[in-house]
């Protein structure tokens, strides 16, 4: 038997057990929540869609969807413990998560699914590319447990998935060029193999209040974040700001690109309950509006779809140690709809790189 068959049949079996598990305890989570949501009522929804056809371009981070549930405030159900069944407390260590036991916070848990696509700058070569990036796609599942205050938020995501193959980005791209009637990308027999991926992230964002009110008429905050990210798939530590200009700011933390831990501008921000000390119990204007612009920074250790698979040779490229991101946009909600776009310009990722990348941004969420 050959390995490469049976390297990808226990990758596929990897990611198909991680997925049912995945499924079956978000479902029990979600089973035991039941009562806390149905007092909150504030579920969230979104999908969060990035690509470059918005900057006129179609290479390297080509294109990104995710579609993201997010719960509402489960202060209840972290500190009343006995409402649990007894095999679920055994197998949360709830009392020993970091934040779980601070008084004043809203806690959340999201989950989340996932694409990424990325090509060389030329679609249209069979051969192999040596000095561009490799054909790669990312297929993943996320499971994220967050905290917010009026001025602080923490988030902690777990994001396992496959690269490769079964990814089905080649698939995906194909369908979507042809549909479009766009030339169907010749490079693909060249993407990185198969392999299971599993990133571990947390960040922390700060809100400094500049002008006005928070929560209603004009308005001003500056959002400061650092981070970090660990697994085969990608090590980095990030920090950035952005800053908001606009009427009826909302308590979430704004606008970020798909990456691990980026749930916050799908944020559900339950209304009051019975928790006078918890954030959930400050609420939100019915509408808001706002532009702003931020940059992120990154150093970077590894990055699997430039640096290629971790245990086997395929194709790679040096990647550069810092990579920034520079955006601008804009965001509107009412009642428990918001609508972000988003201009995205990233510097180069790997050595040899010819320009800058630019890519757009969409996301539609709901609250409710």
């Amino acid at each position: 038997m050959r390995p490469t068959f049976i390297y990808r049949h226990v990758a596929r079996a990897v990611v198909r057990n991680a997925t049912l598990t995945a499924l079956l305890l978000g479902s029990a989570a979600m089973s035991c929540m039941a009562s806390e949501a149905d007092r909150s009522r504030n579920w969230a929804f979104g999908v969060h869609f990035e690509n470059d056809l918005f900057a006129d371009t179609d290479s390297q981070y080509t294109n990104g969807i995710k579609v993201t549930a997010v719960s509402p405030d489960l202060t209840s159900w972290f500190t009343q413990r006995d409402d649990l069944p007894e095999w679920l407390r055994d197998l949360l260590p709830i009392k020993h998560l970091p934040l779980v036991t601070d008084e004043g916070i809203a806690r959340t848990f999201a989950f989340s699914a996932g694409q990424n696509t990325y090509t060389p700058d030329d679609t249209s070569r069979r051969e192999l590319i040596h000095d561009d990036r490799p054909y790669a796609g990312w297929l993943y599942l996320g499971a994220t447990f967050q905290t917010r205050s009026e001025d602080q938020q923490d988030t902690f995501e777990v994001q396992v998935g496959v690269v490769g193959p079964y990814s089905f980005a080649e698939e995906t791209q194909t369908e979507v060029h042809r549909l479009r009637g766009f030339s169907i990308p010749q490079g693909w027999d060249n993407q990185l193999r198969t392999e299971p991926g599993l990133v571990l992230a947390y960040e922390r964002t700060w809100r400094h209040r500049l002008a006005g009110s928070m929560r209603s008429g004009p308005g001003t905050d500056l959002l400061t974040r650092a981070g970090g990210a660990v697994g085969n798939v990608a090590v980095y530590l990030s920090t950035g700001a952005q800053l908001r200009v606009g009427w009826n700011l909302p308590l979430d933390f704004g606008y970020s690109v798909i990456r691990p831990g980026d749930v916050s501008q799908i944020s559900s921000l339950p209304q009051a309950n019975n928790h006078g000390d918890s954030f959930a119990s400050l609420r939100t204007p019915r509408w808001s509006a706002y532009a702003f612009i931020g940059a992120e920074g990154r150093v970077v250790g590894r990055d699997i779809f430039l640096n290629g698979n971790s245990f086997r040779d395929s194709h790679s490229v040096d990647h550069n140690p810092f990579v920034a991101d520079v955006m601008a946009g804009l965001t509107a909600s009412y009642r428990g709809l918001k609508i972000s776009l988003a201009r995205v310009v990233r510097s180069r990722e790997f050595r040899g790189q010819s320009e800058n990348h630019r890519f757009g941004s969409i996301t539609v969420s709901y609250a409710f």
